[in-house]
């Protein structure tokens, strides 16, 4: 042994390394109990706004035509005046804050009080019936927990530390542990080290009991055992990951432009936030109301329908697409994660019809699945997680393969129509 090693050894083994040693254990194992309790609240009261607004559109319609700009707006302008990093989906900022981790801009992303806009300005945006979601926003409340804690215990923080929040909170908001696993390989950290890849485990292993001890084993989507066969799999799964790839590429180049583009028409827009959320709010509220409610909120319920076999009406995968572009481009907090899964599945509705045509006997349900994962792939270009999290939702492992077979079709036609990956590009605003 050399003397460098032996010096290091005798380091790590110092009463001072030791009690550093437990300080990060400690404070990974409270931040994860913390966060996936957060993450079950957050899911709970996401659901009770959603309920509020199916409600006030059901008693009061006109009332719901007014409350997604008025919302919007209010939303917004509360966002940009006291906590301007909570907007958004989340994702972009925790990406940025990991690789910067000590800058100025890193400190306020995973602040407490960003954590706390982020979770009320999402509620917000959901009880005026925006198609948002809370799993971006869970990214950034985790990780911002996960370094609360780490600050509390006295432990220090790293960039493997605020990956592991990010990515036990997408674990929890799912109940798909491999998926945060994945996620964090392929979207947070540009660098996955061993090290980090512990944390990350720990963290989603804790997170995960807690929700599983709270919340009960749970399939997002309901299991499934959808089964297609070869020739069916030798058209659905290629069509699904040409049109997931190019829908999920044409959304990701509009928001990408909106965040980039040096077009004078653009000018206007960002001059007045305000006004610009109020448009898009208008465009919620027109777009719910002229599909009869099938653009609001997530979309959860219609696409679980989907699922299981049921009809929706064809126009559910363009409301819902331009409702989700709509309260995205708004600036308002709110994940994208959730109402892609329902786009992609009213596109794997349009899809099945056509499978169907040729081959009578496929399932609906498998078609959809596939549209799932070729849109939501499409959109972030994350192939794995896209795999595993549509796989996780469904506990139908029987259709991994034609699930990855459609996710690398998607990948690939996507990084045609949007060379820029969505959240890579929308992270360069926070750094």
């Amino acid at each position: 042994m050399s003397a460098g090693t032996a010096l290091a050894a005798r380091k790590l083994r110092s009463p001072a390394a030791l009690r550093e040693a437990l300080r990060s254990r400690l404070a990974a194992l409270t931040g994860a109990i913390v966060l996936a309790v957060v993450a079950i609240v957050f899911a709970r009261c996401g659901e009770v706004a959603q309920d509020l607004f199916r409600h006030v559109d059901s008693d009061h319609p006109l009332l719901a035509l007014l409350l997604p700009p008025g919302l919007f707006m209010s939303v917004v302008w509360l966002t940009r005046t006291s906590a301007p990093l909570a907007r958004g989906s989340g994702i972009p900022q925790v990406m940025a804050a990991a690789e910067h981790l000590h800058s100025p801009t890193a400190e306020k992303s995973l602040s407490l009080g960003t954590a706390t806009m982020k979770f009320v300005g999402t509620l917000a945006v959901l009880v005026g019936g925006g198609s948002a979601g809370r799993e971006g926003p869970s990214v950034q409340i985790s990780a911002a927990i996960m370094r609360a804690v780490h600050r509390l215990f006295g432990a220090r923080v790293t960039s493997g530390i605020v990956i592991a929040g990010g990515a036990a909170g997408v674990a929890a908001a799912f109940n798909t542990p491999l998926a945060g696993i994945a996620f964090a390989v392929e979207e947070l950290a540009s660098a996955f080290e061993q090290k980090v890849a512990m944390t990350v485990m720990a963290a989603v292993m804790v997170s995960g009991l807690v929700s599983l001890s709270l919340a009960g084993d749970y399939v997002y989507f309901g299991a499934m055992n959808a089964q297609i066969n070869g020739p069916a799999m030798l058209l659905a799964a290629p069509l699904a990951g040409v049109i997931g790839g190019l829908m999920g590429g044409i959304f990701a180049r509009v928001l990408v432009m909106f965040a980039w583009s040096r077009a004078n028409w653009l000018t206007p827009v960002r001059a007045h936030p305000v006004l610009f959320a109020g448009l898009c709010g208008v465009i919620v509220a027109v777009t719910g109301y002229l599909s009869g409610g099938l653009s609001w909120g997530t979309g959860y319920g219609t696409t679980k329908a989907l699922l299981t076999g049921q009809t929706a009406p064809l126009a559910f995968a363009p409301a819902k697409l331009i409702a989700t572009t709509a309260t995205a481009l708004s600036g308002a907090p709110g994940g994208i994660f959730a109402p892609s899964l329902s786009v992609g599945a009213g596109l794997g509705q349009w899809m099945a019809l056509a499978v169907q045509a040729i081959f009578p006997g496929v399932p609906s349900g498998a078609i959809i699945l596939l549209g799932i994962a070729g849109y939501f792939t499409g959109v972030t270009r994350a192939p794995l997680t896209a795999v595993i999290i549509v796989m996780e939702m469904s506990a139908d492992r029987g259709m991994i393969l034609p699930l990855m077979a459609t996710a690398l079709v998607a990948d690939t036609v996507s990084t045609m129509v949007c060379r820029r990956k969505l959240y890579h590009a929308q992270s360069l605003q926070f750094r």
